[in-house]
């Protein structure tokens, strides 16, 4: 008997129906020579940190005398619920696949979990942790979950052994995550006194935000002035900008160089008409999917990626955590017989083998989104699954349309005598084509009849102007910057030309995959970090005090340190690295965040201590001074009305714990470095506690 273990019950009800004849059973299905029984996507979750230690040595609260964790081997253990607890249904459902994968008659076992690396390992887990012993392993992967693939895909299985870099790259980032989010968040917690979640995409997903934010917070907007003339009428309006600019003191100069253009008029110099062809965008990666759905609709990326899985799961599209906008050259058959059904409803559509459709270089695991053969019933779908479907499939028809969308693209130079020229752009659509069926709003303006020679009248005027400062990220322009956090933010997209995006996916500079972004910018929305409001994303209190902690606590989780992990996970996936060396480089940047070599300059040290450490005594009051989130503050504040405390920064620079000791012990310290002045100029200087309970500087 073959067993095979789903992801997920509706996955093992799509593989149900393609085998057929199927019988019900108490967890399970069978039938023929199958087995087919499912998880409930994760039933495993590594351990916390606490398993690792012997019971009679568990501290009940978090505490740093137990960081940074290690495990020498990592262990798994059945998924627990809120209150702590093993789920009875996890449980139940864990014991029926251990009882399957046990079964004498069982001789072969298959992973039907999601095709890419997180689904690889969920049912490599479950096996590891039932089996006992040694079966034949195959793997079911499924690019959609229609009866007709399903059934191909059964006849072709490989060896799960071919499937082992894979796995191991997923291992590799469970792990890694675990070591970045376990030991950091207790650390910098334990910090701080406030819950704070440090991962290894979360924080650079934040920062990016809060960075962007910054930007604009900060930005000094400045005037000028710029010669601009508009003529004509409103269907053949002419207007031109000057590329000469001038600052809000030079209003004189500006209005001088307009009277020069308008009484030297405007010469075409050259006209330039061609026909063109416009192309359709590319097939949808799930990301691009995403920014559409953001811009279009207001669609969030936790409720996009949740309908085109619904989608996904009825077989109407297929495998949605792609990267690729590309297909596979093995697909052609494939795609020939969805265009076929596509071509019944109407559609004009024909075969197209272009390598801006067709390219394997593109493809990492799965190709783009398309549809499938199979046509939802529009009965069937709710309005928003409606949406995404049309989305998928209307760029699908677009791809593959018969009829080519035809444009007059016209250019016309004009010259202001010598002293600049100008250009003017505008297009006229011939024949529609592709535009009918995909979503397309026209950019181009018409323009007037003008040929070489022409002399057009001008009214140059002094218009003020101002700076503007970058815009906030919104879906698209977050997705675009995950994707690939080193390209030009002003880059533009080029629809022929992707090679650096892709580069960048596959050697692992983008943070976060299309399987594990959406989550985390979820987690980050849910965590209070930041705000997603009409498809533009804006930091929040609690965000901009997560970066601005991390950075006072030398922990730097950028996208250069991201990236950097993220490149050794693909060498992993390469096998060109093993998971304990990615290990090895994770945990080297942990520990120099929890047990950083001693400061031995004290003009230098920046170590604030924990949260609630006792950092000496009050020299007022006689009561304990303890760090707080702030400050160092007296607990004598309630029973003996003892107001003092010492600032946790002070001048732009953070006072250790030795320098808040120094001040309490001796009323002031050494000298120390750091500290910046109202100006911005920085200087060092010694602290000083006086009688009145004031810190001052002395020089």
């Amino acid at each position: 008997m073959k067993l095979i273990i789903a992801e997920k019950p509706s996955l093992a009800r799509n593989i149900i129906a393609a085998i057929g004849n199927m019988k019900k059973q108490n967890g399970f299905y069978s039938g023929g020579e199958y087995l087919v029984t499912w998880a409930f996507g994760h039933l495993f979750s590594l351990a916390d940190v606490e398993d690792y230690l012997p019971e009679d040595k568990r501290p009940q609260r978090w505490t740093a005398d137990i960081l940074p964790c290690y495990p020498e081997s990592f262990v798994f253990k059945l998924r627990k619920d809120e209150s702590k607890r093993v789920d009875s249904g996890v449980l139940n459902q864990f014991e029926t696949i251990k009882a399957l994968c046990n079964r004498e008659d069982v001789d072969t076992l298959i992973n039907a979990g999601d095709s890419d690396r997180e689904g690889e390992i969920i049912i490599r887990i479950c096996i590891n942790e039932a089996l006992k012993g040694q079966k034949r392993f195959l793997r079911l992967w499924l690019p959609d979950q229609t009866e007709q693939t399903v059934r191909e895909a059964l006849a072709t299985m490989k060896d799960e052994s071919e499937y082992d870099n894979l796995a191991n790259e997923g291992l590799a980032r469970t792990y890694i995550d675990w070591l970045y989010g376990v030991n950091l968040t207790r650390f910098a917690t334990l910090k701080t006194g406030k819950l704070l979640r440090v991962g290894r995409v979360i924080v650079p997903v934040v920062k990016a935000i809060y960075d962007r934010d910054m930007q604009i917070k900060h930005f000094v907007p400045e005037k000028y002035f710029a010669p601009v003339s508009k003529t004509g009428n409103e269907n053949e309006l002419i207007e031109l900008t000057s590329k000469q600019k001038f600052s809000a003191t030079e209003l004189d100069k500006c209005q001088e160089l307009c009277n020069k253009y308008n009484s030297l008029g405007l010469t075409v110099s050259e006209v330039k008409r061609k026909k063109e062809v416009l192309t359709p965008g590319k097939l949808y990666s799930l990301s691009k999917l995403q920014s559409f759905l953001g811009k279009k609709y207001k669609m969030n990326m936790s409720e996009s990626l949740e309908v085109v899985q619904k989608l996904y799961e009825e077989g109407y599209v297929t495998y949605p955590r792609t990267n690729s906008e590309y297909l596979a050259t093995a697909e052609q058959d494939k795609i020939k017989t969805i265009l076929a059904n596509v071509k019944k409803l109407g559609y004009p559509v024909e075969f197209k083998f272009k390598k801006t459709i067709f390219d394997d270089s593109k493809i990492e695991s799965h190709s783009a989104l398309t549809p499938t053969y199979k046509i939802p019933d529009k009965q069937r779908l709710t309005e928003r699954e409606m949406l995404v479907y049309q989305a998928i499939f209307k760029r699908f028809v677009a791809v593959f349309c018969s009829e080519d969308c035809l444009i007059d693209r016209t250019q016309i130079t004009l010259n202001a005598g010598d002293l600049e020229e100008f250009s003017l752009k505008g297009a006229s659509m011939k024949q529609a084509g592709w535009t009918k069926y995909d979503f397309y709003t026209p950019k181009d303006k018409f323009l007037p009849p003008l040929k070489k020679g022409d002399v057009v009248q001008c009214d140059f005027k002094p218009v003020e102007k101002e700076t503007t400062p970058p815009k906030h990220y919104t879906i698209e322009t977050l997705n675009n910057y995950l994707k690939n956090p080193f390209k030009d933010d002003k880059a533009k997209a080029d629809k022929e030309n992707d090679e650096d995006d892709y580069k960048a996916i596959f050697e692992g500079l983008e943070l976060g995959t299309e399987a594990t972004r959406t989550g985390i910018i979820d987690n980050a929305r849910k965590s209070g970090y930041i705000l997603l409001k009409n498809d533009t994303y804006t930091i929040l209190p609690d965000g901009e005090y997560l970066i601005e902690a991390l950075r006072d606590m030398n922990i730097s989780m950028d996208k250069y340190k991201t990236s950097q992990l993220g490149q050794a996970l693909k060498k992993v996936y390469k096998g060109e690295m093993t998971i304990d060396s990615s290990l090895e480089m994770a945990k080297s940047e942990i520990s120099a965040v929890i047990k950083p070599p001693p400061c031995t300059n004290p003009m230098l040290d920046t170590d604030n201590g924990f949260f609630m450490e006792r950092i000496g005594t009050c020299p007022f009051c006689g009561s304990d001074i303890v760090k707080s989130r702030f400050n160092f503050g007296c607990m004598g504040y309630k029973e003996k009305n003892c107001s003092f405390s010492i600032p946790g920064r002070l001048a732009g620079r953070i006072i250790s714990k030795q320098m808040a000791k120094e001040l309490l012990e001796n009323k002031k310290t050494g000298k120390v470095a750091g500290f910046v002045s109202k100006i911005g100029r920085p200087f060092d200087a010694a602290l000083i506690l006086t009688e009145d309970k004031k810190i001052k500087f002395s020089f």
